[in-house]
């Protein structure tokens, strides 16, 4: 039985790398959550699918954003929480206060533009729609009325495993 098997060195190292990069995502976010705000200059980018299993979105935001949302963590978020499987958020939306969690197997691309650092995760499921763009939020914003734009470029390329992807997707243009 054992002659049958075949050890695919490749997809084995994608998969350590995918696992990898979640680690690194979530341990950035824990240390964030210790340190009550995102240091210096840094920011993050966290698209994930919002249809995936587990994700706890408003219903509005669900309807506005039915496969994939996009969420800035910089100045403006609160209550961040997380644990070894998914991070919690509260964000603002046009003035309303919103409650996200979302499983890191949920997550799509997570970037830190100012340590020019991105990573796309290629995620199964029936809302990964490989052809179709990615939902955007229009903005989040603080109850002081400061916005937070989350803007897209459609050129990502979705590719397998964990890659680097370019910035210039999360850059406003």
């Amino acid at each position: 039985m054992s002659e049958d098997i075949e050890l695919d060195y490749n997809d084995l190292i994608q998969e350590a790398q995918k696992r990898a990069y979640r680690f690194l995502m979530r341990d950035v976010l824990k240390l964030v959550a210790e340190l009550g705000d995102a240091p210096g200059e840094h920011h993050f980018f966290i698209e994930f699918l919002t249809g995936a299993p587990g994700v706890s979105i408003p219903d509005h935001l669900k309807e506005q954003y039915p496969e994939r949302m996009t969420i800035v963590l910089q100045h403006q978020f609160e209550n961040l929480t997380v644990t070894d499987d998914e991070v919690g958020v509260t964000l603002w939306f046009k003035g309303k206060e919103a409650r996200l969690e979302i499983p890191f197997d949920a997550v799509t691309q997570f970037a830190d533009p100012s340590a020019q650092f991105g990573v796309n995760f290629d995620v199964s499921g029936p809302e990964n729609d490989e052809d179709g763009p990615a939902d955007q939020p229009e903005a989040a914003s603080e109850p002081n009325g400061k916005k937070e734009a989350a803007d897209s470029d459609d050129d990502t390329a979705k590719q397998e495993g964990a890659d680097i992807v370019s910035l210039d997707s999360f850059r406003k243009k």
